[in-house]
């Protein structure tokens, strides 16, 4: 059963030299950034959108990203650590991002954009779904060539054993299932949008993004290991407590999107 297992020793480095190294996370995490700008680029042109509001509205993006990633770690994970040591809430190159944070923290630069272009909040949000979806895929493929967030034991043929970490029996690739999740809803949402060009109900996108992503965390959740000391014994990890407001705002957010675009069809 276990001729088929896969011995993963990636080097999470790309090059060094001296104490500067390039890492294939950073340069995924770039990466999501750079796809997505171009991805955007596409739907505000569609749009008759100009560059100068792209632009703004990514730099909300990575500031919203980033700070809220750190400080999802830093709080929802090990918060007695961080709050006994605030100064190395600001050293993200130590590692730690939380993607529930990012969520949390994407939702909020993207209101904060929304206030100060006078543009419609769900609009955007809908843009950006989009591309948080494919986003996902880059940071899990990160999480992979950094040997991290994998998951359980398992006997199927596709394990991963991840020397890197010490590990010497074959886990799930987790990072794998994610990204491949998150590719399926990327897909889903990208044609979603072109098949109306950008005419489809009003937060029907956002609010899909939600339902999907969060649930297919929330069962992935089951095959992981535990990623910080607190969650052993507990029946479902922060991820998985962390998810289901996510998938409840989703589809809350769903219902009340066709109830009011019927309510608009009626009234026509």
């Amino acid at each position: 059963m276990h001729q088929f297992i896969i011995t993963w020793d990636v080097n999470p480095e790309i090059f060094r030299i001296g104490s500067f190294a390039i890492r294939w996370y950073g340069l995924l995490f770039a990466s999501a950034f750079l796809v997505g700008y171009i991805i955007m680029g596409r739907i505000f042109r569609n749009e008759n959108l100009s560059d100068a509001v792209l632009d703004r509205l990514t730099i909300y993006m990575v500031v919203g990203v980033i700070v809220g990633a750190r400080l999802g770690h830093c709080f929802f994970y090990e918060p007695g650590y961080y709050l006994s040591h605030p100064a190395e809430i600001l050293m993200i190159w130590k590692g730690g991002l939380a993607s529930h944070g990012a969520a949390i923290g994407i939702l909020t630069a993207i209101w904060l954009f929304t206030r100060k272009e006078k543009k419609d909040y769900t609009w955007a949000l809908d843009r950006i779904a989009i591309v948080v979806a494919l986003a996902g895929v880059f940071i899990r493929t990160g999480n992979l060539m950094n040997s991290e967030i994998y998951g359980d034991e398992t006997l199927l043929p596709w394990g991963f054993v991840f020397i890197r970490d010490g590990q010497n029996a074959p886990r799930h690739p987790t990072q794998i299932y994610e990204a491949l999740a998150y590719l399926c809803i990327f897909i889903l949402l990208f044609r979603l949008y072109w098949r109306k060009k950008g005419e489809h109900i009003q937060g029907t996108l956002i609010s899909l993004a939600c339902i999907l992503i969060f649930t297919a965390r929330f069962f992935i959740e089951f095959l992981k290991m535990e990623q910080v000391d607190f969650e052993k014994g507990m029946s479902l990890n922060m991820g998985q407590l962390m998810s289901i407001p996510f998938v409840i705002l989703g589809g809350i957010w769903l219902y009340f999107s066709l109830k009011n675009a019927k309510r608009a069809k009626i009234k026509r």
